[in-house]
């Protein structure tokens, strides 16, 4: 184990660096001047504009701010944003709980849905019950997420008035920021209860629509692990020796096809953490999908250079936590490590 946990926090170094350059080198590339963005093109007369530009450091060449930056990353400044004029670190932090609330209450959507979808669907396969939960999962898939978001929208919150169609809380309560997840903070507040259904009716709807494609690749892969597994000869002999179906699916079946579906939903943790900008911008959730999606708009440099370096490296952390989970549920990982 600390032979792979020396190995993995050596490799984030690099892995850092690559990052950084993709960054620096994308952003520059494309359309638009966060300089006139900033001063109109009323206001961007040539003066303001180079004085501007040298206070921002862009009248420098290419190659020397790339090398600036580094110096600032290595010393743990990520820049400051150039339309809020905060650090960009701050401005992370304040939405990523957001993010994590919304990804983690997803995954769980999917985890508790999808792993038993797959279990169903590989005990009764090649049954109409088996098409039918794999179609599903499949049509889920295949479902584009801006679509999908607005169908629900309009079913459940404009007819039905079921769900709010935005935000995470009503506006009625004032929640302080402890931990940062409203459902938490919700129930530490002088009006926990009402104040947490409120949170709760505001996350739902975004959280089933992050989940859904999680959910549909986390059915098909514990199926197809599943069914791999129960091919095994020790599961014929487990059930020669007159264990219930039951038993030997989810006892000796299920543990040992546990290592893809970890795999698939450390990726799908990583991947919704991260990557929920479609869904925070439909349902002006503010996460950094929301975020991000307003700076690139800005073209606010820092804060893009900053934000995906910070992503990057909360999916290595997920990682890392995946191979940690690999070695608990595989003994041979652990002998080996």
């Amino acid at each position: 184990m600390i032979k792979i946990l020396r190995y993995r926090l050596f490799a984030i170094l690099p892995t850092l660096l690559g990052v950084s350059i993709i960054a620096f080198a994308l952003i520059r590339l494309a359309p638009g001047d966060p300089v006139m963005l900033m001063l109109g093109e009323r206001g961007a007369t040539p003066e303001v504009y180079q004085k501007m530009q040298a206070s921002l450091g862009l009248d420098q060449p290419v190659l020397l701010q790339y090398f600036k930056y580094l110096g600032q990353l290595f010393t743990g400044n990520f820049g400051t944003s150039i339309t809020s004029q905060r650090p960009v670190f701050e401005e992370f932090m304040d939405r990523f709980p957001a993010t994590m609330e919304l990804g983690i209450v997803g995954m769980l959507f999917a985890i508790l849905f999808g792993v038993p979808m797959g279990i169903i669907s590989a005990a009764k396969r090649k049954t109409p019950l088996d098409y039918t939960l794999m179609g599903g999962a499949l049509l889920g898939y295949s479902m584009p997420i801006f679509w999908w978001a607005l169908v629900l929208i309009m079913f459940f919150s404009v007819q039905l008035g079921w769900t709010p169609v935005s935000g995470r809380i009503s506006v009625m309560y004032e929640i302080d920021q402890v931990t940062g997840f409203l459902l938490i903070d919700s129930l530490l507040s002088e009006e926990s209860w009402p104040a947490f259904k409120s949170a709760l009716h505001h996350l739902i709807l975004p959280a089933f629509v992050l989940g859904t494609i999680p959910l549909a690749v986390i059915a098909r892969m514990t199926r197809s692990s599943l069914l791999e597994v129960l091919r095994e000869d020790y599961i014929r002999t487990a059930r020669a020796k007159g264990l219930t179906e039951q038993r030997v699916i989810v006892l000796h079946g299920l543990k040992n096809a546990l290592i893809p579906i970890v795999t698939v939903i450390g990726l799908m943790l990583g991947a919704v953490l991260t990557g929920a900008i479609l869904t925070e911008t439909i349902f002006s959730w503010p996460g950094i999908g929301r975020w991000f999606v307003s700076s690139v708009e800005a073209r606010d440099y820092p804060v893009i250079q900053g934000g995906i370096i910070l992503i990057a490296l909360t999916v290595m952390i997920v990682n890392l936590l995946v191979d940690l989970i690999y070695l608990w549920v595989n003994p041979l990982l652990r002998e080996e490590s």
